[in-house]
């Protein structure tokens, strides 16, 4: 006999009696146990949830005065610091005041002038009337004295007019502060001929309260109204929180101020505003700052851990878990982020253990061993 058929004949009897050894030692139709897969798990949580939002604004001074000379001139001196704080009434500049006060020398002699006319037009009444009642003078001389003190006093009120005009220009020579505020920088160096033409010499800004201007969706006014008839755009008593552009959070809550009146047509938004109190000068008009402020809350809201999610094709789904431990693949809609947690508005029920993290490696119907979910973030 070929010893190679021999060998052959070997190795199947072998293989035979390794496979009649191994499903013998099973009984009759016992199969093998599916092995459970750890998994970390945690039951829905059904709170209320306050949702926020934020949005990109500027901040502006509660009043930005523009200093004008009211007056043409020439500059003839700079009384303040350029970006220190002033009070209403402090003097910033001085005009030229001589020609000014020229006029105003002017003025005061033709009123003095216009005075005596009226002094000598009311003598001739008084010295006429007694005797145009004794038929001494013609009733017209009289008329005509009448007529002269009543144009002598439209003079005298006239050149009084013209006093007070030459007074006020006088003042406009020096330029004072309109309100208490911030003082800005100079935009006219002395000597230079200015006038109300000329455009504002500086500005002073109103910082405590400090404006921030932020837009709005046209969707997220409409919003706000469809969940109260007749309610404010932001509802009444919202607190807002300000974080500016270096990512540090103002410690000073801000408060709802105004809305516009109008949606903008080009960005479809609608401008708010919110008073933030400003007391030590961080805020300044012109400073990019983003504006959070809670504007709902969600009653009974239900709660999963971002990692729960899986994204496919524009949907999530959840792996729940059930009383035998068996997985079920279930697609849900979520709402806003809670920082790291999503909330659900449908496809989950309050109690539901989902699977917090690993739900890639879960397959639907697929038995799992639950484990506590840990919120630390996995080593790398």
């Amino acid at each position: 006999m070929d010893p190679f058929t021999e060998e052959r004949r070997f190795f199947v009897v072998a293989a035979a009696v390794l496979i009649i050894g191994v499903t013998g030692g099973c009984e009759k139709g016992q199969t093998l146990a599916p092995s459970a897969q750890d998994a970390q798990v945690v039951a829905v949580e059904q709170r209320d949830v306050p949702v926020a939002d934020e949005w990109v604004g500027s901040l502006d001074g509660f009043v930005n005065a523009q200093v004008r000379a009211q007056v043409p001139g020439y500059l003839v001196r700079q009384d303040y610091k350029e970006g220190s704080a002033v009070r209403q009434g402090d003097l910033l500049f001085e005009i030229d005041p001589r020609p000014f006060a020229a006029v105003l020398a002017q003025a005061e002699g033709a009123l003095a002038q216009a005075q005596a006319q009226l002094g000598k037009a009311e003598l001739d009444v008084s010295r006429y009337t007694p005797l145009a009642r004794d038929k001494a003078i013609s009733q017209e001389e009289l008329d005509n004295a009448v007529q002269a003190r009543l144009a002598a006093e439209a003079q005298v009120a006239s050149a009084r007019a013209a006093v007070d005009q030459a007074r006020l220009n006088l003042g406009f020579t020096r330029i004072t502060a309109p309100v208490d505020g911030i003082s800005g920088l100079i935009r006219a160096q002395v000597g230079d001929l200015v006038g109300p033409t000329t455009g504002a010499l500086t500005t002073v800004s109103t910082v405590d309260p400090i404006k921030a201007y932020f837009p709005i969706s046209e969707q997220a006014y409409l919003g706000f109204r469809e969940r109260k008839a007749g309610a404010p755009a932001i509802p009444a008593g919202t607190t807002f929180e300000l974080t500016l552009s270096d990512g540090s959070k103002y410690d000073r809550t801000g408060e709802f101020y105004a809305i516009d009146n109008q949606v903008d047509g080009n960005t479809g938004t609608v401008r708010v505003v919110a008073l933030f109190p400003n007391p030590d000068g961080l805020l300044r008009p012109g400073q990019y700052a983003k504006v959070r402020a809670v504007v709902n809350v969600v009653k009974g809201a239900l709660l999963v851990p971002q990692r729960a999610l899986t994204e496919l094709q524009g949907s999530y789904q959840v792996a729940t878990v059930d009383a035998g431990n068996h997985a079920h693949i279930v697609t849900v809609r979520t709402g806003a982020q809670m920082g790291a947690q999503v909330v659900v508005e449908s496809g989950l029920h309050p109690g539901d253990r989902v699977v917090a993290d690993g739900i890639q490696k879960i397959k639907d119907g697929a038995l799992v061993n639950p484990m506590p979910y840990s919120t630390a973030e996995p080593a790398k």
